[in-house]
């Protein structure tokens, strides 16, 4: 084991159920099972200071916390953390650094609520520190991002099941290499955030893709894990647009089949036009 990993936190498996069965009536008056996502809360505390009430399915708790904690800029790395410990049955992360977090009350005392769902706030200026984030060099193919919409059209989720849920994954290319659910789209962006710290993930050569559309602060959050790529099936915001002009940012919405609309930096995009009519009668 390398110095690295033997000093990233301990984490708990607390893993929970996604989905519940209820009963339901349909069109024609007919009584149907059907499965919703389990929504349920998770109080977050660091070092016994309760700090914020996520709202999530709980798949994977602990990913979800630590990246929360990367993207709110309260850590800036995994080694700050010595455990994170959940319990569902009082629904309570606890986080335990290792030296603690400098001034955590002042920097959690100013809120920026969001477009989000699910978990949509930010503590401190939403705008802090944006002009210092540089992004890597990379470009991604038309072909690429096609390849990228059709693994996510394909692939088994919550989603397909139960419905009322974003997803994010995160790609090399083509290759799909992280995939979670959540009830709001930043849930799933912050698990990501997690999942890459403690996989030794950097984000140079990576793509991140959402269901949901792409606002300021998931531009934000994209480039403070060096992704310089992301992909929507939905669309951009205004200030989601303008932040990613200023970082350099490519940003592709509106991504469904072989239809997408590049918002910012397409020097990162290597078209290849004539894909956009294969198959095509």
């Amino acid at each position: 084991m390398s110095k690295i990993q033997s000093a990233l936190p301990y984490l708990t498996q607390a893993r929970a159920p996604l989905t519940h069965e209820v009963s339901a009536l349909n069109e024609f008056g007919q009584q149907v099972a059907i499965s919703m996502p389990a929504e349920r809360a998770l109080t977050l505390y660091v070092d016994k200071q309760e700090l914020v009430t996520l709202m999530t399915l709980g798949a994977q708790p602990e990913l979800l916390v630590l990246g929360f904690l990367r993207n709110q800029r309260l850590i800036k790395s995994a080694t700050e953390v010595h455990s994170i410990t959940v319990d569902w049955e009082v629904g309570a992360a606890a986080v335990k650094t290792h030296k603690g977090i400098a001034n955590l009350q002042a920097r959690t005392a100013k809120r920026v609520h969001t477009t989000g769902c699910g978990q949509g706030s930010m503590f401190g200026d939403l705008m802090a520190e944006v002009d210092e984030l540089v992004l890597p060099e990379a470009t991604l193919r038309q072909a690429q991002l096609y390849a990228i919409v059709n693994t996510m059209r394909l692939n088994e989720s919550t989603y397909k099941s139960a419905g009322s849920v974003h997803g994010c994954a995160l790609f090399r290319g083509e290759e799909l290499l992280l995939f979670v659910e959540d009830v709001g789209r930043h849930n799933a962006i912050d698990t990501i955030a997690g999942a890459m710290w403690m996989q030794g993930l950097d984000g140079a050569d990576k793509v991140f893709y959402t269901t949901g559309r792409l606002t300021s602060e998931m531009v934000i959050k994209s480039a403070q894990m060096g992704v310089p790529i992301v992909v929507s099936r939905s669309g951009m915001t205004q200030m989601g647009h303008a932040l990613a002009q200023r970082l350099g940012l490519c940003a592709i919405g509106r991504a469904t089949n072989r239809r997408f609309l590049c918002y910012s930096a397409p020097e990162r995009l290597l078209l290849q036009p004539e894909l956009a009519t294969a198959g095509t009668p």
